[in-house]
């Protein structure tokens, strides 16, 4: 039966072999100290030359140039690109030029590490580069890399571009692509940059539990699992604010925690299934506290990713310097519909979104029916960073009501690009009050609504020991990073997005090429012409396949009696 593996595959593991048989381990156990780096290298010899007269570094072979008993090759570490020197008298000062003449010149190949010791020079063309006086093979490649084509002046004009297989072997993209390392560079900055800003103010990061009884915190449908020993259903965490707000409770002032929360919805070019989110809770404070809160941190990270509080983001430059446009959520909608919808009832609504063509369904009530308009018709419209404040009562079952506007919350939503980042209260601390919204919710729960909030009955309990007037944000981490870092789908910025089954391609045995018609003894030179399968072997041309087929019989020097192209002609039909 067919490995699948295609020739440049079969000859690498010849290659393997062949260093085996020499003796060179291809993949050694032994460390390989290194004490430079591409990066450093190229930034520091020419201030200080007598700093890299013994260096060691390793990385990946990306080019090489042999010539004869000398090569030049570039490598690549975490930090960038480098060509090395390899001269062969160099390496096999003896009789013996089996490292520098075979294992380097036929065994080695692109995508393979290597470890190499020398000096820095400057050549005559005037490229820094390192004098190799040693150099070890530390992991063979058996698959070869995609080839990124470049131009004289370094751009790329044909590369490993398909977001598909990027995003599915994110560990070929980030090697042949090495310039999206910095989006994720610089999410840990963002990240980093924010916890900084939080243990500051001393307040303290946290973990929550991401096996829960109740799906809880927020609105959205959960994924389902099943714990065998309690045999009980349990869920994977939609949020942790109901967690964090028991540590409140016990007397923490304030808490925070990055973590993955998980929601059985659809995905599209802002939302995966798993996505990273940071909620914080602060006691003693409000949703107004919050929102300058917010702004100050925001700026600081623009400035320590950007050297400034405005970010390029598409063709619009944001500012995240404070303080940000603040609008009512009846507001909002007012001004971008012209119509007011703080007093309309649920009929009401229904009839204002059905004129509107705004798609809407029984189950859902008047917070529904509302976040449905502004969703529609106002979210695409706040470009700047602008705080949406003062929710219907019905949209918001965790949020403590309004302290002077009947039937409202003191909840704020922040929108950038029009998508929102951030979401606080001024927490709802009110045990009854609390239970009666879990109650409502069930109500909607009833009515097909597959979003709507469980019953916590321990959180209410919590609640009833007493929890302090406290503020609560929440901020997806990944939208923040897309605008951070100007990318227009959430997919760039997750190393490992979620993705549809890889389809496998059907493996085709010798047996299957035998009863296409072709010889058992040409099957494997059908191989090595890179034909795989029957599906390939159809698509192919019959007279270059015949051309083909005579060519590799003169280059492998095969005593096969050549088909003729009749016969060739034949297993296409």
């Amino acid at each position: 039966m067919s490995t699948g593996l295609s020739e440049l595959e079969l000859l690498r593991r010849n290659s393997l072999n062949q260093l085996r048989e020499l003796g060179i381990n291809p993949y050694p156990a032994e460390a390989f100290e290194i004490n430079a780096n591409a990066a450093d290298i190229l930034a520091n010899y020419e201030r200080d030359k007598t700093a890299y007269k013994n260096i060691s570094i390793a990385g990946r072979i990306m080019t090489r140039r042999i010539m004869g008993s000398a090569s030049f090759v570039e490598i690549q570490d975490s930090t960038g690109r480098i060509q090395v020197y390899l001269k062969r008298d160099d390496l096999c000062p003896d009789e013996d030029k089996t490292l520098y003449n075979t294992v380097f010149k036929k065994l080695l190949d692109l995508g393979d590490f290597i470890g190499v010791k020398g000096y820095v020079f400057t050549t005559q063309t005037g490229e820094i580069s390192i004098h190799v006086t040693e150099f070890k093979l530390l992991s063979k490649a058996l698959k070869p890399l995609p080839i990124v084509k470049r131009d004289e002046e370094g751009n790329i004009y044909d590369g490993f571009t398909d977001p598909e297989l990027r995003y599915r072997q994110r560990y070929v993209d980030l090697t042949v692509n090495p310039g999206f390392k910095q989006i994720f560079i610089n999410r840990s900055k963002v990240i980093n940059t924010m916890r900084s800003y939080f243990d500051d103010q001393g307040w303290m990061e946290v973990e929550t539990p991401i096996l829960q009884p109740i799906h809880g915190g927020a609105a959205a449908r959960p994924f389902t699992t099943h714990h065998n020993t309690l045999d009980m259903p349990l869920y994977l965490r939609i949020a942790n604010e109901l967690y964090l707000k028991r540590l409140i409770v016990a007397g923490f002032d304030g808490v925070y925690e990055f973590g993955k929360m998980f929601r059985n919805e659809g995905m599209d070019r802002t939302h995966n299934p798993e996505f990273t989110s940071m909620e914080i809770y602060v006691a003693y404070k409000d949703y107004i506290w919050m929102m300058a809160m917010v702004e100050e941190c925001l700026e600081k990270i623009a400035v320590t990713i950007h050297g400034s509080p405005i970010v390029k983001v598409g063709e619009h430059e944001v500012n995240f310097e404070g303080p940000y446009e603040k609008l009512t959520m009846y507001e909002s909608i007012q001004k971008y519909t012209g119509i007011d919808v703080s007093n309309m009832i649920e009929e009401e609504l229904k009839e204002t979104c059905k004129s509107l063509n705004i798609e809407i369904d029984d189950s859902m009530g008047r917070g529904k029916l509302i976040d449905e308009l502004f969703s529609e018709k106002v979210e695409a419209n706040l470009i700047q960073p602008t705080y949406i404040t003062d929710y219907p009562l019905e949209m918001t079952p965790l949020a403590k009501k309004h302290r002077s506007k009947e039937g409202l919350v003191e909840r704020f939503e922040l929108f950038v690009m029009g998508k929102e980042i951030a979401n606080a209260y001024s927490e709802l601390n009110d045990p009854i009050d609390q239970r009666e919204r879990f109650e409502d919710q069930l109500k909607l729960a009833a009515r097909g609504d597959d979003e709507a909030m469980a019953m916590d009955d321990d959180f209410i309990r919590a609640l009833e020991y007493g929890m302090p007037p406290t503020s609560g944000l929440g901020i997806g981490i990944d939208r923040l990073v897309m605008l951070m870092t100007n990318q227009s789908t959430i997919q760039e910025v997750l190393f490992f997005p979620q993705m549809r089954p890889e389809k496998k391609a059907k493996v085709t045995t010798d047996e299957d090429f035998v009863n296409a018609g072709v010889p058992a003894e040409w099957v494997q030179v059908i191989r090595k012409m890179g034909i795989n399968t029957i599906e390939e072997l159809k698509g192919a041309n019959p007279n270059k396949v015949f051309n083909d087929l005579g060519g590799m019989r003169k280059k492998l020097k095969l005593e096969l009696t050549m088909p003729s192209k009749e016969d060739v002609t034949a297993w296409f039909s």
